[in-house]
């Protein structure tokens, strides 16, 4: 069995092993990390010969910890991230590099089209009709979207939506409210096929699928990370929210991962408090007592222009991974507009959590 996880913010962590009797064997490890001594090396594959083929991730890595050489060194190498590959490997995860990727980058479309238009691709990644795809989002009207779960009333005042013209909708993955107008955000789906985040826990599978966006960022000279759950941030603040929904194949057989994130090119942020309602409860556990210096914009942060910022991503992505022109198919768009008008449109969807 074969599994590998980029550990992020690191390096390539590969697994080769084999499994008898229910246990680890002939487990090898090896990757592009640095490791001293190099007898740390054996010992870890030593740690992991042996263990049970059902122990997860952190109890593969406490195995590893409890073996290694007084002194050990790592860099772009964890415990953890070992203990990661090794339980792809076991799931027989897939690659970013083993599919065929696709981009969708149309033109303004409304709020409710695009969470329309999440569903119904993300289906056709489950049901194999569609490839991986990453789409980038332009927005045709300000809105505020809301997550799956939360309560409509608590997250948006009316009143300050309706001054300013701003539709409200409510996606299909949870997390927080996103404020949005056109030509200040950054938005951008990943509908992926379930095997490539097989081994993963919940957790890092937000970490695994934001590492192309920190390294599309660094190249623009701004040093971000992922800050659990779902975050981007960096030195001056949050800049990225990220949100996932799961869903199962047509017949209950493997299915896809909706992984998609807003970043704040530029942002009103007057307008942003008068629309969202941000509690200081939520304000409590970010280190700062105000929502402005929550976020900070991309356009401050390169200097570039929305159209660059977006065109470096994609070209980052194309890079690492490939990546071919594609559209929404007549049938996609057809089925999403029937979602906008019997589901994302309605006050039954929209306020189902009042």
């Amino acid at each position: 069995m074969h599994g590998e996880y980029k550990v992020p913010g690191g390096k390539l962590v590969v697994v080769d092993l084999d499994v008898e009797g229910g246990e680890l064997r002939n487990t090898r490890v090896a990757g592009d990390f640095f490791l001293e001594p190099d007898e740390a090396l054996d010992a870890i594959n030593g740690a992991l010969n042996g263990a049970p083929a059902d122990t997860n991730a952190p109890g593969l890595a406490a195995r590893i910890e409890a073996a290694l050489p007084e002194g050990t060194v790592m860099y772009g190498l964890t415990s953890e991230g070992i203990g990661v590959a090794v339980r792809r490997a076991l799931a027989h995860a897939t690659d970013w590099t083993d599919y065929d990727w696709q981009l969708i980058h149309e033109g303004p479309q409304p709020p409710a089209l695009h969470m329309a238009l999440d569903e119904v691709l993300t289906q056709e990644v489950a049901a194999g009709r569609r490839p991986p795809t990453l789409r980038v989002w332009e927005w045709a009207s300000p809105s505020v979207i809301i997550g799956s779960f939360q309560s409509l009333a608590n997250e948006v005042d009316a009143q300050g939506a309706a001054r300013h013209g701003i539709d409200v909708v409510r996606r299909i993955s949870g997390g927080g409210a996103m404020f949005v107008e056109p030509g200040n955000t950054i938005t951008y789906s990943l509908s992926v096929p379930d095997a490539l985040v097989q081994g993963l826990s919940f957790q890092d599978s937000y970490a695994y699928l934001d590492d192309w966006v920190l390294g599309a960022l660094a190249d623009m000279g701004i040093k971000a990370w992922y800050q659990p759950l779902n975050d981007i941030a960096t030195d001056a603040g949050k800049i990225a929210g990220a949100a996932q929904k799961r869903t199962v194949a047509p017949g209950g057989g493997p299915g896809a991962v909706l992984h998609h994130v807003t970043m704040s090119y530029d942002i009103d942020a007057d307008k942003m408090l008068e629309v969202l309602r941000i509690g200081k409860e939520k304000l409590s556990d970010k280190g700062t007592q105000s929502a402005k210096k929550r976020v900070d914009p991309l356009r401050r942060q390169t200097g570039l222009p929305r159209e660059a910022v977006i065109e470096r991503m994609v070209d980052s992505f194309r890079g690492r991974y490939g990546l071919a022109e594609g559209k929404v198919t007549d049938e996609e768009m057809a089925r999403a507009q029937e979602l906008v008008r019997t589901k994302f449109t309605t006050e039954e969807w929209t306020a189902r959590v009042p």
